[in-house]
């Protein structure tokens, strides 16, 4: 997943002890998996058990599902997706005869295996980890089938209007499942050390298509009943659904770009270097595995930047700037084709394994491609994103092996796990070497190729590796003080840019009034150049200056996402009202909550700007992904 700096993300947390109290009280024999999980008053002082996933009910110890085939019908006039998933699963344990699965929201009709009823029960909710599914599995039982529906409100599905989507004559859906939200569409083991394949047999509306993170056949016929394939073994948070009134539009041999029709042209043009990305990707650290790689480009209320569904990126519009400034996500979601999909976190403990690498790949992909100054430029913006998030956040969530006992697991994402994690790694290159660390990571990719692992996996596989190889230069206090301890340690190299110092010799000089805006020749300037340039503003300026610069480069009209999100929270903490009719359009054409949730916790400081974000919050909402709803509301309270 693409991410941002913690203060721009969903923040929640809900203690776990709930959850443990509803499982036990529903199941005569609740699972050892679930049984070492602690309790809110244990989770602060107890050891943390690697491997155990706190936020799931699963036993995939006992009994593991492997296989999932899903037949679901999207009823968009109720705003449901019904039908039956049937679970394919392995006994690692001979005498167990309990299936634990997660579950949020779902209606649970009956539970079969081959035609004949199952007994099962279902645990109360727990608000975030939802209810857990118990089903007694018969001693010559290897599948059973889950007959369900889900709620309109499920929290990892969207349904949108005609009137919400970009042609507004079709309805659309899409899921997104990470981290805790696949529950909440299929009944399944939500962990990401459970790794299943799965098919799937999706009817819609015969105007509309179904797409997924599997085999997509861009020439299929377009009639309501579509099937899919999952060959690979993927964790639950990888599968995806999406419905909605799409064309495709080839951008390589094995790339490609779904989209609303209104949209496909610009996708297709703007992402046009991605077989480029992906040549260049397989060359350094090995052969892609997952056949093709396409684009899904969603409604502008998709809560993130991408989402990293394997096969299938899912994109927001917000990127779309048509000079191909903000490729970066596509970079980054490819890579994660290597360091996530196919090496996975086994718990959200470890996300740093899959965002670090992905954050350190993304850089690495965008110098091959764009050159070592947007490389450069790039890695001085993320170190800035992460420097901020150690001003705000705990010390225990600047670690990047995090507790996330008793808490929810979307607290994890933060840039610690993203930015801090590829600073680590740009570490251990700078030691041993650019062409030893790419070795490193061909054999690793390779090694733990479609395995979730733990973060003292990777230590011992370091132990074996690198710390082997390079004593002199590797040091295994230095990694443990790099994952274990909060913050940057002392002595790291920080990226630099000489781009940019010229941009902070540029700034100075327009704020000492020794240059006028309108001097000031921006004509080559990239988007990261105007980004640093905004984001390193005083916290305070005049009216003067502000209206200097805004009429010297309408900074307040313009259209590249991130540059508006920069330039409009520069004119909320200074209350230049000139932008205020464009931040209203900004946050209820946006979901994405990298940009409005800033903008909404930066209104709510003051009584005139609260006043802003509920007019714009009421009318955003219908529109919003739940994901940003919940992630705003308290703003506008």
């Amino acid at each position: 997943m693409n991410f941002s700096p913690v203060s721009n993300r969903v923040v929640r947390g809900w203690m776990l002890s709930v959850a443990a109290t509803g499982l036990l009280s529903a199941c005569s024999q609740p699972a050892p998996d679930m049984q070492s999980q602690p309790t809110e008053e244990s989770s602060v002082t107890s050891t943390i058990q690697t491997g155990v996933d706190y936020h799931s009910y699963a036993n995939p110890s006992e009994i593991a599902v492997k296989h999932i085939d899903l037949d679901l019908t999207a009823n968009f006039d109720k705003r449901i997706l019904e039908g039956s998933a049937t679970l394919t699963v392995e006994r690692m344990a001979p005498e167990a005869s309990t299936l634990m699965l997660d579950t949020r929201d779902l209606s649970i009709e009956s539970v079969t295996f081959n035609g004949e009823p199952v007994d099962f029960s279902l645990a109360k909710a727990d608000p975030n980890l939802g209810s857990a599914l118990s089903i007694s599995l018969p001693a010559s039982a290897n599948k059973v089938t889950v007959n369900y529906h889900t709620s309109p409100d499920a929290s990892g599905v969207q349904w949108l209007t005609p009137a919400q989507t970009a042609g507004k004559q079709h309805p659309f859906l899409f899921t997104q499942a990470q981290a805790l939200h696949a529950r909440s569409f299929i009944p399944l083991q939500d962990s990401p050390k459970v790794r299943v394949t799965y098919n799937a047999r999706i009817q819609t509306p015969e105007a509309l298509l179904a797409v997924m993170s599997a085999s997509n056949d861009p020439d299929t016929a377009r009639d309501g009943d579509y099937h899919f394939t999952m060959p690979q073994p993927i964790p639950s948070y990888l599968i995806a659904l999406a419905i909605g009134d799409l064309a495709f539009k080839p951008m390589g041999e094995r790339t490609g770009v779904y989209a609303e029709p209104a949209l496909l042209d610009a996708a297709a043009k703007e992402f046009e270097d991605t077989e480029e990305m992906l040549e260049v990707t397989e060359a350094s650290f090995g052969e892609y595995q997952w056949d093709r790689y396409d684009l899904l480009i969603l409604p502008p209320s998709f809560p993130f930047g991408g989402m990293e569904n394997p096969r299938l990126s899912f994109i927001t519009p917000t990127v779309i700037a048509g000079d191909k400034s903000l490729v970066a996500l596509i970079a980054h979601e490819l890579a994660h084709s290597w360091s996530g999909n196919t090496v996975t976190n086994a718990t959200w403990r470890d996300l740093w394994l899959n965002e670090g690498f992905t954050t350190y790949l993304t850089y690495r992909i965008m110098e091959m491609i764009y050159g070592t100054d947007r490389y450069n430029m790039e890695a001085v913006l993320g170190y800035q994103d992460l420097q901020a998030d150690i001003s705000s956040l705990d010390k225990n969530d600047q670690i990047l092996a995090i507790d996330l006992r008793g808490r929810d697991a979307d607290d994890v994402f933060s840039n610690i796990p993203y930015e801090k994690g590829a600073l680590f790694l740009r570490e251990i290159e700078h030691k041993i070497g650019r062409d030893n660390f790419d070795a490193f990571l061909l054999q690793y990719f390779q090694d733990f190729a479609f395995k979730s692992i733990t973060t003292d996996e990777f230590i011992t596989y370091l132990d074996k590796t690198l710390l082997a190889q390079y004593p002199d230069k590797l040091s295994k206090d230095r990694i443990h003080t790099w994952i274990f301890e909060p913050g940057i340690p002392e002595n790291t190299t920080v990226p630099s840019s000489d781009a940019f110092s010229k941009i902070d010799t540029i700034r100075s000089q327009w704020l000492a009034g020794e240059v006028a805006a309108n001097d000031i020749n921006t004509a080559e300037w990239t988007v990261h150049e105007w980004l640093y340039f905004l984001n390193n503003l005083p916290e305070k300026l005049s009216n003067t200056q502000l209206s200097e610069l805004d009429n010297a480069f309408q900074l307040t009209q313009s259209r590249n996402n991130e540059i508006a999100h920069s330039w409009l929270m520069v004119s909320v903490k200074n209350t230049y009202e000139p932008a205020y009719a464009r931040l209203h359009d900004y946050l209820v054409s946006i979901g994405r909550n990298k940009l409005v949730k800033p903008l909404y916790r930066a209104l709510s400081k003051t009584p005139e700007g609260k006043t802003m974000a509920q007019k714009a919050f009421a009318e955003a909402k219908a529109g919003y992904h739940p994901l940003t709803v919940k992630a705003n509301e308290g703003f506008v309270k």
